[in-house]
């Protein structure tokens, strides 16, 4: 009876002693690796919250600005009653200011108004700044469901009543996701939404000033100039001194362009001088 329960504690043994060990051994170091995860998803997600917010107050103020301008410019695209009152008007002045005016010329005289058609300077504004209007409110929408994401993220991962081995492992699975899904680009692309907004806003402000006061079209378009320049030259700082504080959201995109753009370049000029060219060598 003692040799049967010895053997039986023998084969029990290793196994249950392994499991103590894993669990003995592992435990500290996956609620060490919860705690420093833990700081970095917080950081992580208020970093998108912070984002999200200052998206959410910019575009409510420029929206609520580009809807009264857009109330006034819309106007230009519909016929207006008082131009039709106005061709009526002149032809009952144009027959009693001349008595003598024939019945000929009577029946020549158009009896309805020409049909309206709006200007292309009106079409061009009107779709300049309802496609800006369109752009910011999608941003505002995203900007939203960003907050929504970041707080599920922190739920997920953070779950109170799991033990410290599954914790982790889902933290891993769903921070795989977000690097799978690039999240951190589409952060990033949020803000380029909203300057791209902005660009077609100024865009359709000068046209729209262009036909109503050149002296202003003047002012406007120094300063939006001015101002486009200084973008520019943000945008693409980081491409030639990589410690430059300046960054806009397109840097990362025109860093990639920029490369591209010489590799491609740096390719055709070896394929020249190694097939076509080969005594330059």
């Amino acid at each position: 009876m003692d040799n049967t329960s010895h053997q039986a504690r023998t084969e029990q043994g290793p196994s249950s002693q392994g499991q103590a060990i894993f669990s003995d051994t592992s435990g500290p170091l996956f609620h060490m690796y919860i705690k420093m995860t833990e700081g970095e998803d917080e950081k992580m997600t208020k970093r998108w919250q912070k984002d999200a917010d200052g998206i959410l107050i910019f575009t409510g103020l420029f929206s609520a600005a580009l809807a009264a301008l857009l109330t006034v410019s819309v106007q230009d695209l519909k016929s207006n009653p008082q131009d039709t009152t106005v061709f009526y008007l002149a032809n009952i002045y144009q027959l009693l200011a001349d008595p003598n005016i024939s019945r000929a010329s009577i029946l020549a005289t158009p009896v309805q108004p020409p049909d309206f058609s709006p200007p292309k300077s009106a079409v061009l504004v009107n779709s300049l700044w309802s496609l800006s209007l369109v752009i910011s409110l999608t941003s505002a929408l995203l900007a939203t469901m960003l907050q929504q994401w970041a707080r599920r993220f922190l739920t997920i991962t953070q779950p109170p009543l799991y033990s410290p081995h599954k914790r982790a492992s889902i933290r891993a699975f769903f921070a795989s996701g977000v690097e799978r899904f690039h999240l951190p680009w589409s952060v990033e692309a949020l803000p380029a939404l909203l300057h791209l907004s902005l660009f077609l806003f100024f865009t359709g402000l000068a046209i729209y000033l262009f036909n109503i006061n050149h002296t202003v079209f003047s002012v406007v378009v120094w300063w939006v100039g001015l101002a486009g320049g200084v973008y520019g030259c943000i945008t693409l700082m980081p491409i030639f001194w990589p410690d430059s504080p300046y960054y806009s959201p397109l840097s990362s995109s025109a860093w990639l362009f920029f490369n591209f753009t010489y590799s491609t370049i740096r390719r055709f000029c070896y394929f020249l001088l190694n097939h076509q060219w080969p005594h330059l060598k």
